[in-house]
């Protein structure tokens, strides 16, 4: 079987080797097990490769490059009605010689993708919807259109949509899914907290405005105020990172407020396995592996109501729902360290839902979507 993958995730070659970014790579080799051929689409980067980013596992692998673009600046929406044709003739050449059709989502590339799978109704096609999915959510147009032409069956016959949640009023081709980090053999009886004193939160996730990393050391900061003993590490790199140390030096925060920048996956593993709380106030997620991860090994999650993430966190039993207050969002915490058998329960709640989530039980649903 040749599989096909249009996505606008950035790739680089080195040592005959190609990679991406870390997360994506790990689950794409997943479906990599199951074919023949892979056949990846994407723009391609000359730049040196990021502690965040690893190889594909495939002994037969093509990437077709192709221009990155987008619409950021007059001068990038004048180059792209040049670029997009030129895109859309490549995906076209790409799907007509595949077997199977895998679309990443949302993203440019994927918008793109979603048009030109409409010509092969007859092709076995699967989507990863890896954006917020709620129906309710106020999103980019190019995102809507998208979601759009995916869950319309007029247009896009034979593919299987995964999606994050499970939202009501679907069209049959959508498929609540999920994606994993650890497998089987990992799980493990989640270490007994204690939450009387000494507390350890962590923020896994790109220090980027979306992912509000500074809400989460403010959150902490607050907590310290109130005469916990509180520390906050924090793994990830991002354009706001030298705010933020600005921030940690002004606030005197520099022994509570650590900025350990991106780092192995077996770093964060060991790092979340002994946290109290994994914090991530997103202001919007699709299924945040991060909270699910740290679920995973008892830590509790502390991340805001959007996407999914009720349903992670089973509207509050499996871990803390923000207000996006910073307030009450403190008073909710403190209100919860006083009942310290509330969080062991909801600790023990987190990582019996996450560990049924593992990358065994992911390749067995791939094995079926082939």
């Amino acid at each position: 079987m040749t599989f096909s993958v249009i996505t606008h995730a950035i790739h680089k070659k080195e040592g005959g080797q190609l990679y991406a970014y870390a997360p994506y790579v790990r689950e794409m080799n997943l479906w990599a097990k199951h074919v023949d051929e892979i056949v990846i689409l994407a723009p391609v980067s000359n730049e040196d490769l990021l502690p965040i980013e690893t190889a594909y596992i495939h002994s037969n692998i093509k990437i077709v490059e192709i221009p990155n673009f987008d619409v950021t600046s007059l001068n990038n929406v004048i180059r792209s009605f040049f670029v997009i044709p030129k895109i859309l003739l490549m995906i076209y050449r790409v799907m007509r010689k595949t077997d199977h059709i895998h679309l990443r989502c949302p993203g440019n590339i994927g918008l793109l993708g979603c048009l030109v799978q409409i010509l092969f109704p007859k092709k076995p096609k699967t989507a990863k919807y890896a954006g917020n999915w709620d129906p309710k959510a106020k999103q980019p147009l190019s995102y809507n259109l998208q979601k759009w032409i995916l869950s319309n069956t007029v247009f896009t016959k034979n593919m299987q949509v995964l999606v994050y949640g499970d939202w009501p009023n679907q069209s049959k081709n959508i498929k609540p899914f999920f994606t994993a980090s650890y497998k089987n053999l990992e799980i493990e009886k989640p270490m007994v907290r204690d939450y009387s004193n000494n507390l350890k939160f962590v923020f896994v996730g790109t220090l980027a405005q979306g992912k509000q990393p500074l809400v989460a050391i403010q959150l902490v900061e607050a907590l310290r105020k109130h005469g916990k003993l509180v520390t906050l590490d924090l793994y990830g790199e991002g354009v706001l990172r030298e705010s933020l140390e600005s921030y940690i030096a002004d606030h005197n925060l520099e022994h509570i407020a650590i900025l350990h920048g991106n780092q192995p996956q077996s770093t964060v593993k060991e790092a979340i396995k002994t946290a109290h709380f994994s914090i991530l106030p997103s202001k919007s997620e699709g299924w945040p592996k991060a909270l699910a991860e740290a679920m995973f090994f008892g830590a509790i999650p502390i991340a805001t109501s959007v996407s999914c993430v009720p349903y992670m966190l089973d509207e509050g039993i499996r871990g803390i729902l923000l207000e996006n207050d910073l307030s009450a969002d403190c008073a909710k915490i403190l209100a919860l360290l006083n009942a310290e058998h509330v969080l062991q329960e909801m600790s023990q709640a987190a990582a019996s839902w996450s560990q049924q989530y593992t990358l065994d039980r992911f390749d067995e649903e791939i094995v079926k979507l082939l």
